[in-house]
């Protein structure tokens, strides 16, 4: 391991401005924590909500790093953690938010809790791809909806981040899945295994009708909110569930109460925030880690390299709707 006391970081200084490549102190594992050598950062939306200071739900005090998600390899361990040891390749969704140290960083102090042992087969950056994306649709589908074998499951936005996962998530359950998404993106959703339906031209009722029988879907996972959710109310089953990673604004509830249907938020980042609940982040990514060396998940990434010179780049990309995949840059 490189004894150097200091490591290279993209800084954020101020909102909205370039990430500045600076030498840091390197951060040393508290009671609890390993210290991980980061190998690949992962690039979500919300990381650029939280660059423009747009995201008043994930407020990160500045100057700051940024980076939700990471892959990399342990290179100390602090006092009380058993689970690691050094050399281990782990994956988390460790910091970013709520003044946590990002992933946009050579080194990071982080929670073992929030850790797992990275899939056999996968690159560091396949890896550093998943934890956001894939603990938000784990506990949507598994921990609010139950979904389960025989369910029919509907994934509104199915060829995005979450929505991806979400289909992988409810098939490897035994489930027949359903995905809404644009007409250029329905060979994405038919190969992760979903019907695509193209909801620009096929109006909830109609698909409903088509699909179902006018019965509805037993999930619904929202992933976009706004109208996509409205949707969803009209789309599930008698004594079905809606669940959504994007709940925010008002909607009218009728639909869903005249089908004795229930609903369910998902926010992930409230463990990061609030310490509660870290221990089951590591549970879900062990539960990645068991469908991905099982041959049952797999990740879409955006082919284009970026290093820490080129986080900026990174971010222009996915700001642009030009990334064909997860953005991911590489660190180690």
């Amino acid at each position: 391991m490189n004894t150097s006391s200091s490591m290279q970081a993209a800084v954020l200084e101020t909102h909205g401005a370039s990430f500045r490549l600076a030498s840091v102190p390197r951060p040393v594992p508290a009671a609890g924590q390993v210290l991980v050598r980061i190998m690949a950062s992962g690039i979500n939306p919300l990381d650029l909500k939280i660059r423009a200071g747009a995201a008043e739900h994930a407020g990160h005090p500045l100057p700051a790093i940024l980076g939700i998600d990471m892959a990399g390899i342990v290179a100390a361990v602090g006092p009380g953690v058993t689970s690691f040891q050094v050399g281990d390749e782990v994956y988390g969704m460790t910091g970013g938010v709520g003044g946590v140290q990002g992933s946009l960083a050579e080194y990071a102090a982080v929670d073992a809790r929030l850790l797992a042992l990275k899939p056999t087969h996968f690159t560091m950056r396949e890896a550093a791809s998943l934890p956001l994306v894939f603990i938000t649709a784990w506990e949507g589908l598994v921990d609010r909806a139950g979904v389960a074998a025989g369910h029919t499951v509907l994934v509104q936005g199915g060829a995005g981040g979450v929505g991806s996962m979400a289909i992988q998530i409810a098939l490897a359950r035994g489930a027949r899945v359903y995905a809404t998404d644009a007409a250029a993106r329905a060979d994405i959703v038919r190969q992760l295994g979903a019907i695509p339906i193209d909801y620009a031209q096929m109006p909830v009722e109609e698909y409903v009708a088509t699909h179902t029988a006018g019965r509805g879907f037993d999930v619904v996972f929202d992933t976009a909110g706004g109208a996509s959710l409205d949707a969803s109310f009209k789309a599930v089953a008698r004594f079905g569930h809606v669940v959504s990673s994007l709940g925010w604004g008002t909607h009218a509830l009728a639909p869903l109460s005249f089908r004795a249907a229930t609903y369910s938020g998902v926010f992930t980042l409230l463990p990061l925030l609030t310490g509660e609940g870290r221990a089951h982040h590591g549970e879900i990514l062990r539960e990645a880690t068991r469908l991905a060396d099982a041959g049952l998940l797999r990740t879409l990434l955006d082919a284009r390299q970026f290093d820490l010179d080129a986080v900026g780049a990174a971010h222009a990309l996915l700001e642009h709707r030009e990334a064909r995949g997860k953005v991911v840059v590489s660190i180690g």
